[in-house]
């Protein structure tokens, strides 16, 4: 395989991963592994690496301060990741993870302290790099896996204020709840960009002794006598394990290969797409009433989506802002409508345009999301393999609140207190690591999944997304006008409205209780 961004003098290099290194460096190459530190050869024991080299290139690189896959002294670093040969197998770990998303290094920081040698596997040149989300994290998993995160991760604002606003073509109504101490303790929230969250949760892994490799394809997984045994990473080239954890998102083609699931179908996922607006700090501040680290959350309905089924969000940032939408792919190709379309009349409606005018979008994102939760859930487990966070369909959208990164990261911990449970049983067999669902209960991750089960159908209601907004901005008009003609009860005017909304009384209130069930 040819790493075709990389010269052939500037092959990266590492250490036998089977005493899983402590450093914080990258393995890198843009789309293969690099092409001198490729191994097809036969598996390399410890016995045959040259240990005097290797420990000079632990000592010279200590006393330098060099990462070790600084290749500016060739001679230091003789032993390669992997090393060309004729073989298919390149290497062994305890632990391949595919993806160093939030719930990829999750799972590795988790197996690599449980003392796992762990192989966490990145397609994109950086951790986050081919990664989107909307921009929020619930922080509540910190608080077992890194008591001390708050130091150094790389927060953006600390979420104090939320809001929820029902758009028409020209009006809105919104709804806010301000409260400073929902920034402290567990049931804090904050803003982060996903480059900069992803980067500091990888490393976070390989403190805790995974190897991280980035800018790697994974094509397929191997298997041997019926079971998961690694993964291919090119056509002849595969890396053994006694498990994998998949990690790849919501459109995961390993968990297709794996059988755990059939092909994604249009009704599972939604499209997400996301604006980065930058704004300064003090316009971001000033504009939304927030102190130098506070933060807010917008949740938008109704003509944010043109009323298709779907809605919108705001974050503010340190120093720009979040703005996206999410909308059901089926009504995309049912109505023939263009999601960025959608973005640019969302972006200029005027409810959002006091919010955002001034700034200038720099960056444009888009993904697919899971949209059913419980219901599209694959099968998370079987021999020798895990699913966590995207891939698994984590995810939950009760019209309020939008939640994946915190599911993701508690299934990546999941994970790996599954695998310790399974090591200790015997093996990575599907009926050991079904072990799993017990420790994503202990979580809550399966326990509010479950709990919103009916949120992803009660939402699939048009009348949610264009019927109620209008009526509700109907009924605000008629409240607040005053032009001497006579001033009506609220409950005639509310009456008035259902009977002009064309819905029967009886399906509102069918509507009403149904959504405080589910949602």
């Amino acid at each position: 395989m040819r790493a075709s961004s990389r010269s052939p003098g500037s092959t990266v290099r590492w250490p036998s991963p089977t005493v899983r290194p402590r450093s914080r460096c990258v393995i890198s190459s843009r789309d293969g592994w690099p092409e001198s530190a490729v191994s097809s050869s036969t598996r390399i024991s410890s016995a045959t690496r040259p240990r005097a080299s290797r420990k000079a290139a632990r000592a010279a690189s200590s006393r330098s301060g060099r990462c070790p896959t600084d290749t500016s002294d060739e001679s230091l670093l003789p032993v390669p990741l992997f090393r060309r040969g004729k073989r298919e197998i390149v290497e062994q770990f305890d632990v391949i993870v595919v993806g160093a998303g939030p719930a990829g290094s999750a799972a590795a920081l988790t197996l690599a302290r449980r003392g796992f040698s762990t192989l966490l596997v990145e397609r994109g040149r950086s951790p986050g790099a081919k990664g989107m989300f909307g921009g929020r994290i619930y922080a509540w998993p910190f608080a077992e896996l890194l008591p001390e995160w708050a130091k150094d991760c790389p927060i953006e604002r600390r979420v104090v204020r939320e809001n929820l606003a029902f758009l028409t073509d020209d009006a809105s109504l919104g709804i806010s709840f301000d409260a400073p101490k929902m920034a402290q303790g567990r049931g804090a929230s904050f803003t982060a960009l996903r480059a900069k969250f992803d980067a500091w949760f990888a490393k976070k892994a390989q403190d805790a002794g995974a190897v991280l490799v980035t800018g790697i394809r994974v094509d397929d997984l191997w298997r041997e006598d019926g079971r998961v045994r690694g993964v291919f990473v090119a056509p002849n080239d595969r890396v053994v394990s006694d498990l994998v954890v998949i990690a790849e998102g919501a459109t995961s083609t390993l968990v297709r290969k794996a059988g755990l699931k059939a092909d994604l179908e249009p009704r599972e996922v939604s499209v997400g797409v996301k604006e980065t607006v930058e704004l300064p700090a003090e316009t971001i501040q000033e504009r939304f009433g927030l102190s130098e680290t506070e933060g807010a959350a917008y949740v938008f309905a109704g003509s944010a989506s043109l009323g298709l089924r779907g809605g919108g969000f705001l974050y503010t940032n340190r120093a720009s802002v979040s703005l996206g939408l999410v909308v059901s792919s089926e009504d995309l190709s049912r109505k023939k409508v263009e999601i960025q379309e959608i973005q640019t009349k969302f972006r200029m409606h005027p409810a959002v345009q006091r919010l955002i005018r001034g700034g200038k979008v720099v960056e444009y994102s888009a993904h697919l999301v899971p949209e059913l939760g419980a219901g599209m859930m694959p099968r998370l487990s079987g021999d020798g393999v895990l699913v966590v966070g995207d891939a698994a369909g984590f995810l939950i959208n009760n019209g309020y609140t939008f939640r994946g990164v915190d599911l993701a990261i508690a299934s990546g911990v999941a994970a790996g207190e599954a695998a310790e449970a399974a090591r200790a049983a015997g093996g990575m067999t599907a009926a050991n690591l079904k072990a799993y669902e017990r420790f994503l209960h202990r979580r809550n991750v399966l326990t509010d999944l479950e709990r919103f089960r009916r949120a992803p159908l009660y939402l699939k209601k048009d009348r949610l997304f264009n019927v109620y907004p209008r009526m509700l901005m109907e009924i605000a008009e008629r409240m607040y006008t005053v032009d001497g003609s006579g001033k009506e009860r609220l409950f005639d005017v509310v009456l008035d409205e259902a009977a002009s909304a064309g819905v029967p009384k009886l399906k509102m209130l069918l509507d009403l209780l149904q959504g405080a069930r589910s949602m």
